[in-house]
């Protein structure tokens, strides 16, 4: 079955479904950070990096197995090629001050960029 790579920006301002494999609070397993936001990734489907494309659910202050809302921006790494959609409940959304110190726990490792909808 061959699948087609997506971009990040495909999906800014869609509602998403996000299957958590790194709820709130749980730690990376080779680098052993603590994830301070839910991470998850999009079912069906490839991003650069050959894996399911990766979002951050911000906004929610529990561990969850999966979130239903809409991409916000997407954090697009000039140096890697693996692009995170951001999601967040419908009719919310954090500046891109609140995003970088809400994810700085593991974007501070790569160079990246913000990406918002066209409005």
């Amino acid at each position: 079955m061959s699948e087609n790579i997506v971009s990040g920006k495909d999906f800014l301002d869609k509602i998403v479904t996000v299957k958590m494999d790194r709820p709130l609070g749980t730690a990376h397993p080779k680098h052993g950070f603590i994830y301070e936001v839910n991470y998850g990734y999009i079912e069906g489907t490839v991003s650069g990096d050959g894996e399911e494309l990766d979002a951050y659910v911000v906004g929610e202050h529990k561990p969850l197995e999966t979130f239903e809302g809409r991409v916000v921006a997407v954090i697009h790494r000039t140096n890697d090629n693996d692009d995170k959609l951001v999601v967040m409940e419908d009719g919310r959304n954090y500046s891109d001050d609140q995003l970088e110190a809400l994810l700085e726990f593991q974007e501070r490792f790569f160079e990246h960029i913000i990406l918002r909808p066209n409005k």
